[in-house]
C-alpha cells in the first residue's frame, strides 16, 4: 500500500517540531562547480542564473513567497545538516512559478513532468514518476504551493521546507524511483527524519540569449567590407 505524507500534513508536524533557524554565511552556495553540474541535469544547454533570494535571519514563507512568487523556472538550493554535523547540499529545479495561492501544480502528462530534486553531496537526481508507472498519478505532484510552506516538491513531500524556512524533510514518493519510496534524499533514512536547514537560496533560469541574427549578420558584412577596402590598397600602385 502506499503511503502518502502530504505536504500539508508534514506542515502541521513542524508547526510545533520546527529546529531554530542556523545564521547563514554570507558564501553562495551556488558556485562555478555547481553551476556546471546544474547545465548538465537540465539539459537545456547553457543558462543564465540570476539569484532571486537568499534567507536572511527572521525570514520566513512570505519572505521567500515574496521574492519567487512568479518569477518562472527556478532552481532551490539548500544546505541541510543533522545533529551530528553532517552537511548535504540540496535541491530541486521547478519548471514553473512559485505560488503562495496555487496549492498543488499537478503534471498529468509526461511531457510536463520535468521537474527534478538532487543531492549535489552525494550525487543523485530524483526525477518525476513517469506515467507508465503501476500508478500513473503517483509522479503527478510537481510542487505545492502554499503561503504556509517555502519551497516544497513533491507529495511525499519528497523534499519539504516548513514556513519558518528552518526544517527540511525528505519522503521519495513522487520524484526518484519507486521502490525508495520513503528514502530521504538528504541522507538516505526512511520514516521523514527533521533536519535543519543552514542556507537556501532560489536562482532563476533563463538560457543564455544568442545574439540577434541581423546583429550577426551585419557584423559578417562589416568584415567583407573590411576584407574588400583591404584587397583594393593592397592593388594600388
Amino acid at each position: 500500500m502506499k503511503t502518502i505524507v502530504a505536504a500539508g500534513v508534514a506542515a502541521a508536524i513542524l508547526s510545533t517540531t520546527a529546529l531554530p533557524a542556523a545564521a547563514q554565511t554570507s558564501a553562495p552556495l551556488l558556485d562555478p562547480i555547481l553551476y556546471g553540474q546544474l547545465e548538465r541535469w537540465l539539459g537545456a544547454g547553457p543558462l543564465y542564473l540570476d539569484n532571486l533570494y537568499t534567507r536572511q535571519p527572521g525570514d520566513d514563507a512570505l519572505d521567500f513567497h515574496a521574492a519567487v512568487d512568479g518569477r518562472g523556472s527556478s532552481f532551490t538550493l539548500m544546505r541541510i545538516a543533522n545533529d551530528r554535523g553532517d552537511n548535504w547540499l540540496v535541491g530541486g529545479y521547478n519548471p514553473q512559478s512559485w505560488s503562495s495561492t496555487d496549492g498543488w501544480h499537478v503534471t498529468a502528462r509526461d511531457v510536463e513532468r520535468t521537474g527534478f530534486i538532487f543531492n549535489y553531496t552525494d550525487p543523485a537526481v530524483y526525477r518525476q514518476v513517469p506515467t507508465d508507472h503501476i500508478l500513473p498519478s503517483q509522479g503527478s505532484r510537481q510542487t505545492y504551493n502554499s503561503p504556509d510552506h517555502g519551497p516544497t516538491f513533491g507529495a511525499g513531500p519528497d523534499l519539504f521546507v516548513d514556513d519558518r524556512l528552518s526544517t527540511a524533510i525528505s519522503w521519495q514518493l513522487t520524484y526518484g524511483d519507486p521502490d525508495f519510496e520513503g528514502r530521504s534524499i538528504i541522507d538516505g533514512t526512511y520514516g521523514g527524519q527533521f533536519r535543519r536547514i543552514d542556507a537556501l537560496e532560489i536562482v532563476a533560469i533563463s538560457p543564455v540569449p544568442e545574439p540577434p541574427a541581423y546583429a550577426m549578420l551585419l557584423g559578417a558584412l562589416a568584415v567583407l567590407g573590411w576584407s574588400a577596402r583591404a584587397r583594393g590598397r593592397i592593388r594600388s600602385p
